[in-house]
């Protein structure tokens, strides 16, 4: 009869212990810790039977009903349960599972006798244990046993049946497997069962050893750096070097998604393979990183939908800007271009296509009812005026010419473009090159120097995130030249569109196109800007503004700029046009309006500070307010003569400040005949005084001068204001009637100003700044102005207030000059030159000749 137990029950997930066989165990669930605790008090014997389904609270349902009855061999306690070592004993059949205790079971197991053979020495039991230990050792070897350990494995076991079970125990079989060959209770069965699942486990090894073969020699090199890769991550892992390698990852990521061109990427994959060959802890490491991170965020293939609508750009310039009509007029000029560009571009594209497939339509036509096609060499298909024009047409509707904002400060050339930036809806970029003395600053650094980093241009173009920004290069007039290099020779390839669709960052080392910007430069002095480069740009020339423009400016834009930075409301400030006008006239002097809405945020300022303290609830400006906020006038412009004077001429002259006039002064005392400048002359106005001293002498006839007038006396000509360097070809004509008045002693009329350059023959030559002049005339009360005769054409830049104000005489030579400007007539007056028609309309001037 067999023998009966009643045992707890160790339930088992994944595993089968067998008879003979020590397995470790990890015992933490509740009911499996307390069957080891009864054990332990009791006889160690606990009855370990494998799940048939993984469950947390194992029941009678999932378990077996063969398992082995075991004996616990070692304890360990740990922070979440017990490690135990068990020994399997015999096998047993579970007769009824019970709960026993809280959520232990207990077993009434029946063991179990296995079939001993019947005859260990039959030649066929010895060959089939001999094949199970040889097939066994080969397997054992094969997944990296060492012969020691192997060694022991197969000499340990002498039982056939018993080897049986350390082989079962041993394989890489599913449970239900493993369960079965533990509920085979004859020996020479389980032997053969074992031997089969040796057999099978060798057959799968050589077949997945054939595969690897097969897919390692199919691999190419993609798949097996990919596969390198990862067991690389893995040892960076355990290294302690993964995040840096995320890092790497992402950046190859990134660099996959941009569309770069083959030089490029061939130069950006070079760079990713030596930042995986190069340790994150390496500095090396650290300036790979920063280039592909450069790299990345570029704008490679990231552009902005160009949206120009004339009347819309019309609005946003007069809603910006006041005044400025011929600016405004050349830049919707520039947009209208670009605009027919890109749309005839896009319809010429799309006729093409058509054009293409009709042909193609027709010639398969043909080829079919001749039933001959003939072969066409590829050049001659393509022809020059197909692909290439369509290229060139292509490019060329993405360029235009590159404008040039010169004038004075404080006019709006930087706010223009960035106007024009809004009126196409493109990205605005803004770089100063005020000061810039270094090539690098626009093409950047190598990386072999410490803390390289890229040109303004690039990182502009970084800042915009976009191919086609509107990109304002501000005071390019303002680089210098240093022993570093010239800035403004690395300017000429990024201003070119024929070259700099491949610009070449020293820092990048690669091609960045660059012929879809739309560059602005600004420039307060055109002559000082390089010829080469003042080349490639188109000038668009900045006026000063008149004081009319002047106030209404700061009646629009100004003046409420200051209340709400002020804080102040509409109500609590009122600057009537007499007071602003007074601030400009007598606190400003400049062709722009900065200091003028300096001028207007002081009184804000002081009106604020008036009702903040309770002094006031508001404020009403008049000229005496604003003088007594402004404190004294700190600009004095001249004012034109109250009486006419001998040896006094009165010229005008032209700053990017704006206009004026000044006096020239000349005296005649006995000496040795020599000349004498005073007035921090510069070298064209000395010359100037000389020609105009060599014209008299040689004209005294003609222009009522006593042929022994300068004998043994000396002229001195004086410029006042003689802390102010002076210069220029303009005041010729003004020289020469201070010197005629003053050896003639003739008195020059007081109410009339004149400008023009004079040469040795006595002929009078145009001039430049002819508004600015006459603007600074009119403000000095002067009532007639002489005006070289080929200057004609500047009149029509004037404003119809101006015009409408002055009297224009226009002259050819100084003989015209000397009869206008001077009281008495000459002996002998010089022809004239033709009289100009003039306009019907009252506003227009009125010219004489």
């Amino acid at each position: 009869m067999s023998r009966r137990l009643s045992l707890p029950v160790l339930p088992l997930r994944d595993t089968v212990v067998y008879p003979g066989v020590a397995v470790p165990i990890s015992a933490g669930r509740p009911g499996t810790i307390e069957a080891v605790q009864e054990a332990l008090d009791g006889d160690r014997r606990l009855f370990a039977v494998a799940q048939n389904r993984d469950q947390d609270d194992p029941d009678p349902q999932v378990l077996y009903a063969a398992g082995t009855v075991v004996r616990i061999v070692q304890t360990h306690r740990v922070r979440r349960g017990i490690q135990i070592l068990v020994q399997g004993e015999t096998r047993a059949r579970a007769l009824a599972f019970a709960d026993d205790g809280e959520s232990m079971l207990r077993a009434t197991v029946e063991l179990l006798e296995r079939q001993m053979l019947a005859n260990p020495d039959d030649p066929e039991i010895t060959a089939l244990d001999a094949e199970l230990r040889e097939r066994a050792a080969e397997l054992a070897t094969r997944r990296g046993a060492t012969a020691e350990n192997l060694n022991q494995l197969i000499q340990g076991v002498d039982d056939p049946g018993a080897f049986a079970d350390l082989v079962a125990f041993q394989l890489d079989l599913p449970t239900s497997e493993k369960q079965t060959l533990l509920e085979t209770l004859d020996d020479e069965d389980r032997m053969r069962a074992a031997l089969l699942a040796v057999e099978r486990e060798l057959v799968r090894l050589d077949a997945q050893e054939d595969i690897q073969a097969k897919v390692q020699e199919e691999l190419g090199e993609r798949q097996r750096e990919m596969l390198l890769r990862e067991q690389l991550k893995q040892i960076r892992k355990e290294l302690g070097e993964e995040g840096d390698r995320h890092e790497a990852d992402e950046l190859r990521e990134r660099v996959a998604k941009l569309e770069l061109g083959e030089t490029a990427r061939s130069e950006v994959e070079r760079e990713l393979r030596r930042l995986d060959r190069t340790s994150p802890q390496a500095a090396e490491y650290q300036v790979i990183r920063t280039y592909l991170e450069w790299i990345t965020e570029l704008p490679w293939s990231e552009r902005t939908d160009d949206k120009i609508d004339l009347h819309r750009a019309e609005e946003i310039l007069d809603e910006d800007h006041y005044g400025l009509d011929d600016v405004k007029d050349r830049v919707l000029e520039f947009l209208a271009v670009r605009k027919l560009q890109h749309e005839r571009s896009d319809a010429d594209g799309a006729e093409v296509e058509d054009d293409g497939g009709a042909a193609a339509g027709h010639s398969d036509e043909a080829a079919a009812d001749e039933g001959v096609a003939e072969a066409v060499p590829d050049d001659e298909a393509k022809g020059d005026a197909g692909v290439d024009s369509e290229d060139e047409a292509a490019t060329t509707a993405g360029r235009g010419p590159i404008l040039l904002f010169a004038g004075p400060p404080g006019v709006g050339k930087t706010s223009i473009a960035k106007s024009i930036a809004r009126s196409v809806g493109r990205e605005y970029v803004r770089i100063s090159l005020g000061g810039a003395r270094d090539e690098a600053d626009i093409r950047g650094h190598r990386r072999t120097y410490v803390g390289a980093m890229p040109g303004r241009i690039v990182q502009g173009m970084k800042e915009a995130g976009t191919k086609n920004p509107v990109f304002l290069l501000d005071e390019v007039d303002k680089v210098g030249v240093s022993f570093q290099g010239d800035p403004s020779a690395a300017l000429l390839e990024v201003l070119d569109p024929a070259q700099n669709s491949t610009f070449i960052d020293h820092y990048l080392g690669v091609p960045f196109d660059l012929s879809e910007v739309l560059f602005i430069a600004t420039a307060n002095y055109e002559d000082r800007i390089p010829p080469p480069l003042h080349d490639r740009m188109e000038a668009v020339e900045f006026r000063g503004y008149t004081e009319d423009e002047k106030l209404e400016i700061a009646r629009r834009y100004l003046l409420p700029r200051q209340l709400v930075e002020s804080g102040l409301r509409p109500e609590e400030l009122e600057v009537g046009d007499e007071s602003i006008l007074a601030v400009v006239q007598e606190y400003t002097r400049e062709a722009g309006v900065r200091q003028l809405e300096r001028e207007l945020g002081k009184l804000a300022r002081k009106v604020a500070r008036k009702i903040a303290s309770d002094e006031a609830e508001g404020m009403e400006i008049t000229p005496a307010v604003a003088a007594g906020m402004l404190g004294r006038p700190r600009v004095h412009p001249e004012r034109r003569r109250a009486e006419d004077a001998v040896g006094v001429a009165t010229g005008m002259f032209y700053t990017p400040m704006g206009g004026d006039i000044m006096f020239v002064e000349a005296s005649i005392m006995p000496g040795k005949g020599e000349l004498v400048l005073t007035g921090q002359l510069g070298n064209v106005m000395k010359e100037s005084a000389r020609a105009a001293l060599s014209y008299a002498k040689s004209h005294c006839a003609s222009l009522g001068i006593e042929e022994d007038a300068l004998n043994k006396r000396d002229i001195h000509i004086h410029v006042p204001a003689g802390a102010v360097p002076k210069d220029g070809p303009s005041a010729g004509i003004t020289m020469a009637t201070a010197l005629i008045s003053a050896i003639s002693g003739r008195k020059v009329r007081a109410d009339l100003a004149m400008t023009g350059e004079l040469t040795l023959t006595g002929r009078v030559l145009p001039i430049g700044g002819v508004k600015e002049k006459f603007l600074g005339a009119l403000r000095a009360g002067i009532q007639e102005v002489i005006l070289p005769l080929e200057n004609e054409a500047h009149l029509e830049d004037l404003p119809d207030a101006v015009r409408s104000s002055l009297t224009v005489h226009l002259a050819e030579d100084l003989h015209r000059v000397i009869e206008l400007a001077v009281r008495a007539p000459t002996r002998k007056t010089a022809a004239k030159a033709p009289i100009v028609p003039v306009q019907s309309e009252e506003s227009e001037p009125h010219i004489q000749a």
